[in-house]
């Protein structure tokens, strides 16, 4: 029998089916053909810089004025709204977007195209490398995104973009932004800078931010009726409740880029220095300390050949630490010092193909020391060479390509783990999609893909307790490289009173790796040792199935709206996923599954006036691992107002939002501490952002 949502998820589709069929018979008075097209945002992050109506995959962008509204303290809980992704909460301070149910190494997450070369991936409680408040953008690519980043984007791609090298002439001119936030559910507070302008062809740009939170207030309990009986405290211990202890923050960065620009291309290089200091909810007497230090260096030339529409290159540059202290004590360092670099050339029309061809290099000397170190020093190296071409005819566009991998991964030699030992591992990928756009109104999306993924050193070496998660992590060293089988199928529309795109997709891997429970560790008595989980790393072979909805209905969008600054706009939007996975073997869930979302916004617009009404709702999770524990569902409501005021050249944004207004006891299930953390309660947050 179908689930609830399952129901609620086709009902959806088949009112985005029957929304845009309704357009015909809507009153013809009303020229829709002028409204705002959602859909023509370019994806930088896509081969051949195609707005979104044109790709082939499914994907999506958040731009910075989106970005300064849906801000909140970490990336992955910022685009968790967005269908097919969520987060692995990990409180304020760490927390990656999950992607159709994939997570950690599987999600590429990068800085203008290049990897962010932290230790974000490696744990859930290591935080990204860098500040979401001044980016321009943010894009995602759900499914696999291996032909142009690699292995590990057998998931997806989140491609931070924030400008920090000038790609383009800023003669004469000066342009910035300031902007301060606070937060009262934790007392957080938040500013940032941004300043970039140019003379002759020379460009600069310098931003800085600082962030600073107290520990945040929650609903209720921390943990779950369940944990409380799994793990009762000891006898006279009242149970923690509305304050979660030791989730403060403080985080500051700096960066300063330098760039030339002329017709035919740029050239420029950044230099970012980024700080945090945090707390770890899941313990009380951890803290993390961390510091990174990037170099970036990027360019571009413009039809220096013929039949070469342009060549881009890329170059990234790392030296990372973050040191977890306990007690006071440093007590496990980890350091990353490594380099990400890439060419790509982009060339015109050959026997009507246009693509792209590149060439890829990377290196991550990865290192945990100290009494919590968990797997040996490693280093991994990979080399790829990949293209992707488009060939179109009439209103019918394929798009293919394929991609090699070289990549090793050794550990040296160390006395707790043993000789060094390595792996070799020779991965292909390739996939073939078919875009149909019948007019400017309407396009639909086929993809085929097949994809290979390597096991990391963590999969492949760790062994040992990881304090900061509280669990005893198992590698497996005679791992074999994952394997997919993706279909991807999405309808698209761009303009009329209704737009957005609905999807659906398939995968099988073979070899699936990943985390599974396995029960807890024993003293030597045989005796279970509390809060001692055991994950072992093995694979399976596994089916993810699942889709995506995004729609908005334009209600009230006149087209005189552009001349007449009081015209009014209301709009209904609506956004579901749903994704089931599963062992192909035992039929039985794999751990940590986002359940169904679905969520919808009202959203008024007079004048300089803005509101926005939404409610977020999350089925429960039922469908769990083994030795893993379901998710209660939740339905959360938040209230934005904002202001913007014009003078001239100068902007200025006004907003104060109500998060959580209910008061609601909500809970991730792609965190490793739903069980004894919730998401923030009851809050107020102010902001302003002035842009000149």
């Amino acid at each position: 029998m179908p689930t609830l949502r399952t129901v609620a998820f086709i009902s959806a589709c088949l009112a985005f089916s029957l929304a845009a069929s309704a357009q015909q018979r809507h009153d013809p008075s009303h020229n829709h053909e002028e409204e705002t097209i959602t859909l023509d945002e370019i994806v930088i992050s896509a081969p051949l810089d195609r707005p979104l109506y044109q790709q082939a995959q499914a994907a999506s962008i958040m731009t910075a004025e989106q970005l300064n509204l849906a801000m909140e303290p970490t990336l992955g809980q910022t685009l968790a709204r967005m269908p097919g992704v969520s987060s692995t909460y990990f409180g304020p301070a760490a927390s990656r977007p999950v992607i159709r149910g994939l997570e950690g190494d599987r999600v590429r997450v990068l800085q203008n195209g290049l990897n962010t070369l932290d230790a974000s991936s490696a744990s859930p409680d290591h935080a990204l490398s860098f500040e979401p408040s001044n980016l321009k953008s943010v894009e995602v690519v759900r499914g696999p995104a291996t032909l142009l980043y690699g292995s590990n984007a057998i998931g997806g791609v989140v491609n931070a973009i924030d400008g920090r090298i000038v790609d383009e002439k800023l003669d004469g001119t000066i342009r910035g932004s300031m902007g301060g936030r606070f937060s009262s559910v934790d007392q957080g507070y938040q500013s940032s800078f941004m300043l970039e302008g140019g003379w002759k062809g020379l460009a600069f740009h310098v931003e800085a931010f600082t962030r600073s939170a107290e520990d945040f207030r929650v609903p209720g309990n921390l943990r779950t009726v369940e944990e409380q009986e799994r793990n009762p405290l000891p006898p006279g211990t009242p149970e923690p409740n509305n304050v979660v202890l030791n989730s403060n923050l403080r985080a500051e960065g700096l960066s300063a880029g330098l760039s030339y620009v002329w017709d035919k291309g740029f050239v420029g290089f950044s230099w970012t220095e980024f700080h945090t200091n945090y707390g770890s909810p899941a313990d009380s007497a951890v803290e993390i300390d961390l510091n990174q230090t990037r170099l970036d260096v990027r360019g571009a030339f413009f039809q220096p050949l013929p039949l070469i529409k342009e060549i881009n290159y890329r170059f990234a540059w790392s030296d990372y630490e973050h040191v977890e202290f306990e007690d006071g004590m440093d007590n496990t360092v980890f350091k990353n010092d490594g380099y990400d670099a890439r060419v790509e050339v982009k060339h015109e029309k050959i026997a009507g193909m246009e693509g792209v061809v590149g060439f890829q290099s990377e290196r991550s000397d990865f290192f945990v020391g100290g009494g919590e170190a968990f797997m040996p020093p490693t280093v991994t190296e990979s080399n790829s060479l990949f293209f992707f071409e488009d060939i179109t005819r009439g209103m019918l566009s394929f798009q293919f390509g394929g991609r090699y991998d070289n990549i090793e991964v050794s550990s040296r030699n160390n006395d707790v783990f043993g000789a060094g030992r390595g792996r070799q591992f020779d991965n292909f990928s390739g996939s073939l999609g078919a875009v149909f756009t019948p007019n400017d109104e309407y396009s639909s999306a086929f993809t085929i893909a097949y994809a290979e993924r390597a096991p990391t050193h963590q999969e492949l070496f760790a062994n040992g307790s990881h304090a900061a998660t509280g669990t005893f992590e198992v590698g497996d060293f005679n791992l074999d490289s994952e394997n997919s089988l993706s279909f991807d199928l999405n309808l698209r529309k761009r303009t009329g009173w209704v737009t957005g795109s609905v999807g659906g997709y398939y995968s099988r891997y073979t070899g699936f790796i990943g985390q599974f429970p396995a029960g807890f560790l024993v003293d030597t008595d045989g005796d279970l040792i509390p809060d001692s989980p055991q994950f072992n790393t093995r694979a399976v072979d596994a089916e993810f199935l699942g889709g995506e909805l995004e729609m908005t209905l334009h209600l009230l969008h006149p087209v005189e709206a552009e001349a007449d600054p009081a015209a009014t706009n209301l709009h209904l939007e609506f956004k579901a996923d749903v994704v089931r996975a599963r062992d192909a073997s035992t039929g039985g869930s794999l751990p940590r599954i986002p359940p169904f979302h679905f969520s919808t916004a009202l959203i008024a617009e007079r004048g300089p006036f803005g509101a926005r009404l939404e409610g977020i709702y999350a089925a429960p999770q039922d469908r769990v691992a083994a030795n893993e524990f379901g998710t209660d569902s939740y339905f959360m409501v938040n209230l934005a107002l904002s202001y913007r005021l014009v003078k001239g050249p100068t902007t200025c944004d006004f907003y104060v939002k109500g998060v959580n207004l209910t008061d609601e006891d909500a809970r991730e299930h792609t965190s490793i501490l739903k069980d004894r953390l919730p998401l923030p309660g009851r809050g107020i947050v102010t902001g302003v952002k002035l842009s000149f």
